[in-house]
């Protein structure tokens, strides 16, 4: 399940939410908390994602025989101190959990269709030191 947020990601209220609706038939609950941090004088980060890329790329994490995947990311402008990237992996024994946890967040980072840039002073200044090539994005050079 991937939700959408406009800004920051209201964490509490949709960890909240995930742990009511799947904690049963679980063991452990491992969420992974994306916040903006204060680095080289940015005031926010902002980003873009193109959402049909972004399911078809969840699509491997849902099925997972021992295991519930849920995430939630930030589209458009993100301040300082607040979260863009919110995951959470449900396992029966904690082990799988903090595996999952692990493999999940390092290929979303490394795939997932969202593209970051910083806000400085009203600015929205694309991050390509910072940004991979997706295949097939047609953002950055193959």
């Amino acid at each position: 399940m991937v939700e959408i947020y406009k800004g920051g990601i209201p964490v509490i209220e949709v960890l909240d939410r995930w742990y009511s609706e799947f904690k049963d038939g679980y063991g452990a609950m491992i969420p992974f908390i994306g916040i903006v941090r204060r680095d080289k004088g940015i005031d926010g980060l902002s980003f873009d994602l193109y959402l049909p890329m972004l399911n078809e790329w969840f699509k491997k994490w849902e099925n997972l025989p021992d295991a519930k995947i849920v995430m939630a990311h930030s589209f458009g402008d993100v301040r300082v101190g607040e979260s863009s990237f919110l995951c959470a992996v449900f396992t029966k024994h904690r082990e799988e959990g903090f595996r999952y946890i692990k493999e999940f967040v390092e290929d979303f980072k490394a795939n997932a269709p969202i593209w970051k840039y910083d806000l400085v002073n009203g600015k929205r200044i694309f991050a390509k030191d910072r940004a991979k090539i997706l295949k097939g994005a047609g953002l950055l050079e193959d």
